[in-house]
């Protein structure tokens, strides 16, 4: 049995950035990589899915839950710092917020700071989705960044940890692969030791646009769909008039198109039509596809 606490039917709601979803069958918060592989020696012994749940944004998850062990990695986190004349390493646990990344990379005047501004999550998922922007910034996705990834093969015959280095993964518009299969541990971001006098003053004005135009002060995913190549998502949703459309307690943002918000009462059913009405008229609208950047459990 895990050192870390198993727990059955566990509300996943708090978990996750829009509030909403069903219990875990199983569930567990590992702080220590022995209690990570414990955890998922148990759930292979007891034939087991396994779900991995980071930070809980870009997540939705259906209102009848998820069977099998979800293991969280919100306390699985840490990082050191390695510094040379020639570059700043971080080198992270899996459940690291990106937010850690961006006060170590502002601290030392790093333009890493003005794409991680305001980016939400951990580490883990930062590779996973291939964080980033759609701005024009250098760095702007987390490939970047990135320079190796730890990866437990836990599904093996005989579980073994793989470094993969960031030339041997696929990087994709908001995905990666390569690293597969296995559960990411650690991961190591850097950048040349450079320092910007600009970075500190790009961050607050990023901030400053993200605060005017985003509704950070409620319930969402995160940015919903992906920018079709040549178009912005937001723009398409905006123009075919669904800001305010909303369905239960799930509504289009009237701040920003691309975001669907929770206003009080909204079921992860209610979330699911919502961006199904707006692909559908969106499609006939404009016949660009949306294609949605959230995981759905």
């Amino acid at each position: 049995m895990p050192s870390s606490t198993i727990e059955q039917n566990y509300p996943l709601k708090e978990n996750t950035w829009w509030k909403v979803g069903g219990p875990a069958e199983f569930y567990t918060e590992p702080s220590t990589l022995e209690d990570v592989e414990a955890a998922l020696a148990w759930a292979k012994e007891k034939g087991l899915a396994v779900t991995i749940l980071g930070g809980g944004t870009n997540v939705l998850i259906s209102d009848e839950g998820v069977k099998g062990l979800v293991l969280c990695t919100k306390k699985f986190r840490g990082y050191e710092v390695n510094e040379s004349d020639d570059e700043i390493e971080m080198v992270c646990w899996a459940g690291t917020p990106k937010s850690d990344l961006l006060k170590v990379f502002l601290q030392k005047q790093l333009s890493p700071a003005v794409f991680l501004t305001g980016l939400p999550g951990d580490v883990a998922g930062g590779v996973v989705m291939n964080a980033g922007v759609g701005e024009e910034k250098t760095p702007r996705e987390f490939c970047e960044i990135v320079k190796w990834v730890e990866v437990y093969d836990y599904a093996a015959s005989s579980p073994v940890i793989r470094r993969v280095s960031t030339k041997d993964i696929s990087w994709e518009y908001r995905h990666s692969s390569g690293w597969q299969p296995g559960f990411i541990t650690r991961v190591s971001v850097a950048w040349p030791n450079q320092p910007d006098p600009e970075v500190m003053s790009e961050v607050r004005k990023k901030n400053k646009h993200r605060l005017s135009t985003q509704p950070i002060h409620q319930p969402s995913g995160g940015s919903t769909f992906r920018n079709p190549p040549g178009h912005k998502a937001a723009k398409l949703i905006d123009d075919c008039g669904l800001k305010g459309f909303h369905i239960g307690g799930a509504m289009v943002s009237e701040k920003h198109a691309n975001f669907i918000v929770n206003t009080g009462s909204a079921t992860a059913d209610d979330i699911k039509k919502v961006i199904d009405h707006v692909q559908k008229v969106v499609q006939e609208k404009t016949g660009v596809t949306l294609t949605p950047e959230v995981i759905t459990l």
